[in-house]
């Protein structure tokens, strides 16, 4: 009885291997989303994933004060690798949009 119990999954599934399914999913997930979306969309489509990067950015900032305030030399340091990473990708962002906008306006005569 109880080796049909384990085998129905009464025994429970580990977390890691719970979380490990849904991040192999969202791999997944994510590459048909990107790879379904028309050429022409790609540009203004990374303009706003770069937007998203300054919501990533808040939560890397409260990495690096909950590091300081606990004396984490480790959520520090990993706080302000990801605070550098969110501000190259921001910056980029607007660049890129920057130049896509300034290929749809007029040219001065």
């Amino acid at each position: 009885m109880l080796s049909m119990l384990i085998l129905a999954g009464a025994g429970g599934v580990s977390p890691f291997i719970f979380q490990m399914a849904i991040f192999v999913l969202a791999i997944f997930v994510g590459y048909y989303v990107v790879w379904s979306v028309t050429p022409a969309l790609h540009t203004p489509l990374m303009a706003v994933t770069n937007a998203i990067s300054s919501v990533i950015i808040v939560g890397a900032l409260v990495a690096v004060a909950a590091g300081v305030g606990s004396g984490s030399g480790m959520s520090t340091w990993t706080g302000a690798l990801a605070v550098a990473l969110c501000a190259v990708n921001i910056f980029g962002g607007f660049l890129v949009t920057q130049r896509m906008l300034a290929m749809y306006k007029k040219k001065q005569k």
